[in-house]
């Protein structure tokens, strides 16, 4: 949502009246355009992670207290609030309810391998019982509801680390036992409502496989194949057609559609929602109607569109609560009649809130950052055009504020990948390049989701070839507009971002006055290596997307940065941790006295490992303040 014209002047006035009356107090401070701390873009919260007891009498969220983040059980019948975690060298992962009295919460390591041992506490912080060891396994809820008042239906690698299989963990003795072994190509395993455990997904690493079964005493049966290319995404059973799920699916079409299908059959019996022209990238079932209640397509912003009256109803009060401002719901009660809210806008970080249905109520819980002001925060716009073969390339533009639109400095920011995009939202990272002058550039290159079917594999092994065409498209095309210096643009990413950032600079010669990655990629050949045991069996879905290592080598050396340190002419800046376990450490480091030795004017910046809030807060800071003096030096100054 736009936020409204007349509120917006309405505060310009009133801000250059307070700065009139009182120049010498106030200097104006509030002016857009002032220069905002690194760190306040990047502020720890004091509390997050909002949830609502099943029965609805409870909030549960994690507070930072002592530089850790607790957890924190609040009564919201008299606002009394019990610390019941009080962690030592750990950190909470995750957690949620499992009954109206009972919580799990993963304690994780604070290292990049993030051993989590799990944990079961009553919501008064009493009754505490460890039921895993801390493992080099994985273990993950399927269904944080107890079945039988007694069991979890969890999955775990623990017998062979390539796979999961899924266990009942008993909460009150700690013993698994296991409910069905994968046979070594299941990939995912889905629950209905009610726990069961109904449908599988296996992998060949180039087809998926939706498996069902009418219930837990039967065999699973293949229903539906099709290739990795295509979404089949199940969102929920029907409560009313037992053998039914409501699934986004882009089978025989290229945009996500909302569908039903028959499990017996494997046939589609309905669509919900299509439309030739949006996707579908998300879609909310109601427990409590027994039905869809809406899709969630993405253009430049994410938009509802509506299944069921009475829910559209529902959602027009939030609107009329929340004016001008995006927002998600989190959690729920089972009832349907509290929820958690989050808000947000691209100039806002956004707010999280209490919502009482039954009153038409909202309650402020905690601002996301209340150290940053809208009006100090630039807008990002949405942006098309069109690349060199005729595709059409979607991205955003956020200008400076106080700063005319012409021959500005400008950061191109691609995005990770693969399978990923920009969207639309409060960003800390384009914020604060936004905030020291630079106008960034955010481009959904081929490849990236939600642009449907062919535009995503139109990307496929592209990696320093067509997708680093629309890159510079994008780039040729903001000097047309006179928005850019084309004797000032870098180019910063993170992991494929930070890749595609450094192969640009010996793809593009003479485009880009200095790179910039973080965590990124230096080798495809050390990224597919890096792969994790549990995801080898989509190791071929990989080789598809990014390259094959064994026919695809002489390509993946082409484009690999390692191989080509003697063509880099222009300064560089590389973040990297010593622990990043998709990257080769110590191959970076090499790559860094290979650039050295040719006289690369490189800045590296090796980074702290730390995965505590208190810790991560320093090292984002260290990062961006290195970041910001090497653009400074490379690029505002030239």
């Amino acid at each position: 949502m736009v936020f409204r014209t007349f509120e917006l002047l309405m505060r310009t006035k009133f801000l250059l009246y307070i700065c009139m009356l009182f120049p010498l107090l106030f200097a104006c401070n509030q002016q857009p355009g002032k220069l905002i701390p690194v760190n306040d873009f990047f502020k720890s919260q004091e509390r997050v992670a909002f949830a609502i007891s099943p029965d609805g009498k409870n909030l549960s969220y994690l507070k930072l207290i002592n530089q850790k983040q607790e957890l924190i059980i609040e009564s919201l019948e008299d606002g009394s609030a019990t610390q019941i975690t009080h962690l030592d060298n750990h950190v909470i992962g995750y957690y949620s309810w499992v009954s109206n009295n009972e919580l799990i919460y993963y304690k994780e390591t604070q290292d990049n391998n993030k051993q989590s041992s799990v944990f079961i506490i009553d919501k008064n912080g009493g009754n505490e019982r460890q039921l895993n060891e801390n493992e080099k396994s994985r273990l993950r809820v399927l269904k944080d509801q107890l079945i039988d008042n007694k069991y979890l239906l969890v999955s775990s690698n623990k017998r062979d680390s390539t796979v999961f299989d899924v266990y009942r963990l008993n909460v009150r003795d700690g013993k698994m036992e296991m409910a069905v072994k994968n046979p070594g190509n299941i990939t995912d395993w889905i629950t209905d409502a009610r726990g069961q455990l109904r449908l599988a997904i296996s992998s060949d690493g180039v087809n998926e496989t939706l498996l069902y079964r009418e219930n837990e005493s039967q065999p699973f049966s293949a229903i539906q194949t099709n290739s990795f290319t295509t979404t089949f995404t199940p969102i929920s059973f029907s409560e009313t057609q037992p053998d039914v799920i409501y699934a986004i699916s882009n089978v025989n079409r290229d945009k996500n559609a909302l569908v039903e299908l028959n499990c017996k059959t494997g046939k589609e019996t309905k669509v919900l929602f299509a439309n030739d022209t949006l996707n579908v990238v998300d879609a909310q079932y109601s427990r409590r109607k027994k039905g869809m209640g809406f899709v969630i397509c993405e253009t430049w912003k994410k938009e509802k569109f509506y299944l069921d009256d009475t829910v559209k109803q529902f959602y027009s009060k939030l609107d009329k609560l929340l004016p001008g401002t995006e927002y998600r719901i989190f959690d729920r009660d089972k009832n349907e009649d509290l929820f958690i809210v989050r808000t947000f806008t691209d100039k806002n970080p956004g707010s999280y809130y209490l919502y009482f249905a039954n009153k038409n109520q909202i309650k402020k819980l905690s601002d996301f950052n209340a150290s940053l002001k809208e009006q100090d925060l630039a807008e990002m716009k949405p942006i098309s055009y069109t690349s060199r073969d005729g595709l059409k390339i979607n991205g955003y533009l956020t200008l400076p504020l106080n700063k005319p639109a012409k021959d500005l400095p400008v950061v191109v920011l691609p995005h990770n990948g693969p399978g990923l995009r920009n969207t639309w939202g409060y960003n800390p990272e384009v914020q604060l390049l936004a905030n020291r002058g630079y106008a960034v550039f955010q481009i959904n290159y081929r490849g990236s989701s939600g642009y449907g079917k062919t535009f995503m594999t139109a990307g496929y092994k592209q990696w320093g070839g067509k997708i680093n065409n629309d890159i510079n498209d994008g780039v040729k095309w903001l000097i047309s507009q006179g928005i850019a210096d084309a004797k000032r643009i870098a180019i910063y990413g993170t992991g494929l971002g930070g890749y595609i950032a450094l192969n640009s600079i010996f793809a593009s010669p003479g485009m880009y006055a200095c790179a910039a990655s973080n965590s990124g990629v230096i080798n495809l050949f050390s990224y597919l290596k890096s792969v994790p045991p549990y995801l080898k069996s989509n190791l071929q879905m990989y080789y598809t997307i990014v390259g094959n290592p064994v026919t695809d080598v002489e390509y993946m050396r082409q484009v690999s940065p390692v191989f080509h340190a003697e063509k880099f002419n222009v300064p560089v800046f590389i973040a990297q941790s010593a622990n990043d376990p998709r990257v080769n450490s110590g191959e970076v480091e090499q790559f860094v006295k290979e650039l050295k030795k040719r006289k690369v004017d490189i800045t590296y910046l090796e980074k702290s490992t730390e995965t505590s809030p208190v810790g991560n807060e320093h090292s984002r800071q260290q990062l961006y303040l290195a970041l910001e003096q090497f653009l400074d030096i490379n690029l505002k100054k030239k």
